[in-house]
């Protein structure tokens, strides 16, 4: 394909800077060729090429890449008529302009070609003018179809890579950097729409607010790197615990992690709680500043309640928060599930 550039005007409309007209006749007739020839020669934006073999024009298509065809329409061998059929069943070639030449006006022929995808339609020999005039305005409307067609190529290839990036962005957004599960904006925005869900359906919701226990004097004993290693595993051990597609595990903030349970009552998340408690103490990620075991272990606070309409989603945030400090209080590595009289 011929490189174009566009340039555009103060009115907005598109004009074409280095663009030549390149015209292939197709005609079996030398004494036509050269007619024509001589009719373009004077004009320096035409290049003019000829094929004298119907059986050839396929070929010399691909190889000059016209923007407008000459086709003779009564040839040996293969007619003008089925040669525009192949044109028109080519894919690099069917928006090819096409101005078929005939003898004479025959209106019955003339429909055919216009049918089979010709854009034009001459009696040869036309004037200067007129063959001029004609293959400039083929050509060019041409030249702008396929500067539209690598525009909205290029459009739509933009708004992949954007969308695709928007996606990787969005994506990150909602995950912690380091741990590679849900942050804390994701848990944020998840508890308000099933705490809304839960008040809509009147179904119970649960949580549980976990701590890795002396994390602090693990990070001073491993070191920070150690200590981040440590993060991760607990995080991708919590997360693969959770079952169900509306259940979400999150970083809460430093050494403390949150799973948010839609649609479960207090027996389920005490069950998963433990669960959890037990899979971290069975890693025996090693932990020899710790005052409860010689691993890492996880202190938990569940919290569950059916939300009625009013009430905020901080409550639950809040009872599964003093449920962990109870843990904590009663020795750690232990769940403790809050109890309303006890607040």
């Amino acid at each position: 394909m011929m490189e174009l550039q566009p340039s555009f005007q103060l009115n907005g409309e598109i004009s074409l800077l280095d663009f030549k007209i390149v015209v292939l006749l197709v005609d079996d007739q030398q004494l036509i060729a050269e007619a024509v020839r001589r009719l373009l020669a004077g004009h320096e934006d035409i290049e003019f090429y000829y094929c004298s073999d119907p059986a050839m024009a396929i070929k010399e298509v691909l190889r000059i890449r016209p923007t407008v065809i000459l086709q003779d329409l009564v040839m040996p061998d293969i007619d003008g008529l089925t040669l525009l059929k192949y044109y028109r069943a080519h894919p690099d070639i069917r928006n090819i302009p096409v101005i078929v030449l005939s003898v004479k006006e025959e209106p019955k022929v003339k429909s055919e070609a216009f049918y089979l995808g010709a854009n034009d339609y001459l009696v040869k020999l036309p004037d200067e003018v007129e063959l001029v005039a004609r293959l400039r305005y083929h050509s060019k409307a041409y030249v702008y179809q396929l500067q539209r067609d690598e525009a909205f190529k290029a459009l739509q290839e933009s708004q992949q890579r954007l969308a695709e990036m928007n996606k990787r962005l969005m994506r990150l957004s909602i995950l912690d950097g380091l741990t590679g599960i849900p942050n804390r904006r994701r848990f944020d925005e998840s508890l308000g729409i099933e705490w809304k869900r839960a008040i809509r359906n009147k179904t119970p919701i649960s949580l549980i607010l976990m701590d890795i226990d002396y994390f602090k004097l693990y990070n001073d004993h491993y070191g920070h790197q150690e200590g981040d290693e440590c993060l991760k595993k607990v995080a991708k051990t919590l997360e693969s615990l959770i079952q169900r597609p509306t259940d979400l595990v999150s970083r809460y903030g430093g050494e403390e992690f949150v799973a948010l349970l839609p649609e479960t009552g207090p027996d389920g998340a005490m069950i998963l709680a433990e669960r959890m408690r037990h899979t971290i103490e069975e890693l025996c990620i090693p932990h020899q500043k710790s005052k409860v075991s010689e691993c890492v272990t996880l202190s938990l606070g569940v919290a569950s309640v059916v939300p009625e309409k009013g009430e905020s989603a901080e409550k639950l945030v809040e009872m599964a928060d003093k449920a962990l400090y109870k843990a904590k209080q009663s020795g750690r590595n232990r769940v403790e599930l809050f109890h309303f009289h006890s607040a």
